[in-house]
Parts: structure tokens; sequence; C-alpha cells
């Protein structure tokens, strides 16, 4: 009696998490409208995005794929607030954008959206500790504050005993485990990844991308990645292909066939 009692309230945790996942998903936190950017290589136009319409539901784990000059940078950049479109529109949490002052802006980037780049990107005469510290004195932390919740999230990141160690001191895996901290560090809605496996190998890039699926199924961070990497498309809610431009397909997790070296849509 016990053993069907338990399954019984198993069961209805599981469709009461399920429900509260399917509500969370129901609010878009990113929308990009007929969003358009062009750059100009002397006196000739480089369309980077072509009326691209883009968006992704709070607690979604989303990869975006395209070749080099897709437009993924740059959509990247538009969504992280480090650039503005020339034509259409993007919301962060249902607020345009387009409408910040610069400080403004700056608050949205330093609290909302965190950044983590293939190239890592740490300051390479600092410790792991100051490394992640630093955008939390940047956005007005005590110093003790700071100190106590990024050694938090260096142990949470498995970094527990290499706080004092810099970079040099690091391996690339764990170079990446830092920056996931200091993308992490002033606790953002948005979680953007540029190739975060890229100058990783097979196995310390499968443990990267499990510990990101980690923070976004625990914590409820929206993961954006672009990325080349079959074994993130496997673990991503959605999937969406760009080409010059646009938006070419975006498809559910269960919508594709992913096998070595390609991912196909299911007709």
């Amino acid at each position: 009696m016990s053993d069907v009692l338990e399954e019984e309230s198993s069961a209805k945790q599981e469709e009461e998490e399920r429900l509260q996942r399917e509500l969370l998903f129901a609010t878009h936190i990113v929308r990009a409208i007929d969003v358009s950017k062009t750059y100009y290589l002397g006196a000739e136009p480089v369309h980077a995005l072509r009326g691209i319409n883009f968006s992704v539901r709070r607690g979604e784990y989303v990869a975006i794929m395209g070749p080099s000059g897709s437009g993924k940078t740059t959509l990247f950049n538009m969504i992280g607030g480090l650039d503005k479109p020339e034509t259409g529109r993007v919301f962060i949490d249902e607020v345009d954008i387009a409408a910040l002052d610069s400080i403004e802006l700056a608050w949205l980037r330093c609290h909302k959206i965190g950044y983590i780049f293939q190239t890592f990107n740490l300051l390479r005469v600092a410790t792991a500790l100051d490394n992640v510290m630093m955008p939390m004195l940047f956005a007005g932390m005590q110093h003790s504050d700071a100190q106590d919740k990024a050694v938090a999230l260096l142990e949470r990141v498995g970094l527990g005993k290499r706080i004092l160690h810099k970079p040099v001191e690091m391996s690339g895996g764990q170079q990446q485990r830092v920056a996931i901290a200091r993308a992490l560090a002033n606790s953002p809605s948005i979680l953007l990844a540029d190739e975060p496996t890229g100058n990783l190998d097979a196995t310390t890039g499968l443990q990267i991308i499990e510990l990101m699926k980690e923070l976004n199924e625990s914590e409820g961070v929206t993961v954006i990645c672009a990325t080349h990497d079959h074994k993130m498309l496997d673990l991503s809610d959605r999937i969406a292909w760009i080409r010059d431009g646009r938006v070419e397909r975006f498809k559910k997790r269960s919508e594709i066939t992913i096998t070595e070296g390609r991912a196909d849509a299911r007709e």
C-alpha cells in the first residue's frame, strides 16, 4: 500500500513540475521582431540581419546553428544589448531595449544577461575568485558579500579548490567553468553562450554542456547558445537554424534527428 502511495505522490509531483515548467515557458523572455542590421566594409554593405524574427520562452534552452557569417553573433549582440537594430525591435522581459538610455542599458546588461565566450575572456592576472567577483563589485555589491557569493558559485561549478588559481594555472575546461560562474554572478535571467565548447576537447566539452543544462533546469536560467556541437543540440529544447541573416527553421528537439556530424528536421 505504501509503495502505491509513494508512486502516486511521485507522479503527482512530476505532473506539478511539468505544469510549472509549461507555465514558465508560456512567457517570452526574448523577442526580436523584424530586426535588420547592415554593416559596411568600406562602401560595400554587409547585411548581417535581414528582418529576423526570433523569440525564446523563459526557462528554455535554445541552440542556434548556422555557418560563419550567418548572423549569429550579430543576433547575440542585439539580444545582449551590445548593439541596436537599424529596423525592428528587441524586447528583453517585454522591455524594448532601444528605448533605454545608456545607464538603463548598462543595468540590463549587468543584471539580466550573463555572457559565456568561446575564448573565456578571463582576466589572466586575476584569480578565479577575483574574476567572478568583478561583475558583482561593478553592480555595487559589498566586497564581503561578493566574495561569499563568488566562492559559492565556484563551488557550484566544481572549482571550490581552485578559487585562488589564475587562468594560466587552469585547463581550458576549468577556465570555462570560471567563465560560467562569472556569467552567473549577478543572477541573470539569460545566459548567452557563444560556442562555449569550441576550444575544448570532447570530454571537457560534454562536461560544460551538462553543467549548463543542469543550471538551466535547477536555476531556471534561460540559455541561448550558438554552437556546432551536436551534443549540445541533443540537450536543447529547441534549435534554430540561421542563414543569410534570417531564421531558416526553428524546431523542437523532438522534431529533429541527430546523427554524427549533422542534425536533420523530420518531415
